[in-house]
């Protein structure tokens, strides 16, 4: 670090960032529009998304370059989608019936605290959803990302030149980023958003400004035996392989039907997916967790790698290591999140016993979050939905592509999945430019009508308090 202190970097960003800011909330929906597109231009310009995914598996040694430029591309077209047509400058609503105009305003200057795992793709996300909402923004990357965020940054404001964007509209530490200066930074915004470590998303709660955190992943998908299980196989193949299984949406943990184990799992081998015996369980166990956290030698790296690394002596062409499990929690860390091509394979009677292991499974890691079925029965979805603590039930899809929003399905495109307060998070859903607005309300005077006693008791009355009806006006 330079020789200033951390509170006189993170004020001088700040400052910025609301000069900045006061400017931009004057612009209009098109100038803002313009505005979000060149931020969008800046990664999925080809040779801007390449390089910049190169190095962010060069910088963090997590992932693979090729599955990041679809993600970087993917992930912000996704959002264009979304945002396109929708007003965030001035009215943006009226409800003539009651009387209610609703105007957007912007909540300021926004930290984004970001993970290496997606050093470029969960940046871009929330400062598109900034700009949308006419927001200045600082980024605090993770450590290990931030080279990765630094050169991203230098792309955005080449194009930002291009439309007339207020100077230092996005701006992250021009020195190495530690705790004290994303602390210092989150207690200094209007609104902070947090996607990663947990102990990030605790910090930004104590922050003292509004936050938003999301929570921890570990997904579990259930087979059953209606399943059209080639499709489901294939599936869960891309969604695991994906980037070397970055993505907190990747599936962890499977759980099959008895009656179709034995066909699953030789599918599964069809897909490049190889079951481990008990010994390279035992070693696979013992080198993917270092003193109870993941190794970050292994996590994120292919199945190849990891099993060369650990003399597995698996196939080459392997593309996902299976251990079987029958516990769950602490003393059986494959049922928690592993962020590696590492899939946990449970087998259990029928779907209500599926529907139990799913449930101890998400208490003891990954609450809140997601869980996935391939089923061709609507009544065990339902089921799913109404039952497990969990804001998304993802339905005979490739979860990784499916729980941040998809072309095929209606979930918002984000990066940062809302928890609710299963995860004590403040949102359920996924991250959107909503969460970027403060919404300014009129109130108009319309005809009224009173409410009467018996137009909400006469029912009530009827069946406990039948002497009071007469009293009911």
């Amino acid at each position: 670090m330079n020789n200033k202190s951390s509170t006189e970097i993170v004020q001088s960003l700040v400052l910025k960032a609301k000069k900045a800011q006061s400017i931009f909330e004057n612009f209009n929906q098109n100038q803002v529009d313009e505005i979000v597109t060149a931020v969008a231009w800046a990664i999925c310009k080809p040779s801007n998304n390449e390089k910049i995914s190169n190095l962010a598996v060069d910088i963090t040694g997590l992932g693979n370059a090729n599955d990041k430029i679809l993600k970087n591309r993917r992930k912000t077209l996704g959002l264009l989608r979304d945002l396109k047509e929708i007003k965030t400058v001035g009215i943006i609503n009226e409800d003539k019936e009651k009387g209610i105009i609703e105007i957007a305003k912007p909540v300021g200057v926004v930290a984004a605290v970001t993970p290496s795992t997606n050093p470029a793709a969960t940046p871009i996300n929330n400062i598109i959803n900034a700009l949308k909402t006419r927001n200045s923004i600082i980024v605090s990357p993770s450590p290990a990302g931030s080279k990765v965020f630094i050169d991203l940054l230098v792309l955005i404001n080449i194009e930002l030149n291009k439309v007339g964007a207020p100077k230092n509209l996005i701006q992250t530490f021009d020195c190495d980023v530690t705790k004290e200066l994303t602390n210092e930074l989150m207690e200094n915004v209007d609104l902070v958003i947090v996607t990663g470590s947990l102990n990030n998303v605790k910090k930004a709660a104590k922050s003292g400004s509004k936050a938003i955190g999301v929570g921890q992943g570990n997904v579990t998908s259930i087979v059953d035996e209606t399943a059209d299980l080639e499709d489901a196989f294939k599936k869960i193949k891309m969604s695991k392989t994906f980037d070397n299984a970055t993505s907190c949406s990747s599936e962890n943990n499977l759980i099959l039907i008895e009656d179709i184990y034995e066909k699953s799992i030789n599918l599964l081998s069809k897909e490049n997916a190889v079951l481990l015996n008990k010994n390279q369980k035992e070693i696979l166990q013992k080198n993917l967790w270092l003193d109870g956290k993941l190794n970050r030698k292994i996590i994120a790296k292919s199945a190849k790698f990891i099993s060369n690394e650990l003399n597995l002596n698996v196939s080459e062409d392997a593309q996902i290591l299976m251990v079987e499990e029958h516990g769950v929690g602490a003393d059986y860390p494959f049922s928690g999140e592993k962020l590696s091509p590492v899939l946990t394979v449970y087998k259990v009677k029928n779907f209500n016993e599926a529907k139990d292991l799913a449930k101890k499974i998400l208490n003891y890691q990954g609450i809140g979050h997601s869980v996935g079925i391939h089923t061709k029965k609507n009544e065990r979805i339902i089921e799913l939905g109404l039952d497990l603590p969990v804001c998304r039930v993802i339905v005979n899809q490739a979860h990784t592509f499916a729980t941040g929003g998809s072309f095929t399905n209606g979930l918002p495109f984000s990066l940062s999945m809302g928890c609710g307060t299963w995860q004590k998070n403040t949102i359920d859903n996924n991250l959107n430019y909503k969460h970027f607005l403060n919404i300014t309300k009129i109130s108009n005077l319309i005809p009224g009508k009173e409410a009467e006693l018996k137009e909400y008791f006469t029912d009530y009355c009827e069946k406990h308090d039948s002497k009071e009806l007469k009293n009911l006006k």
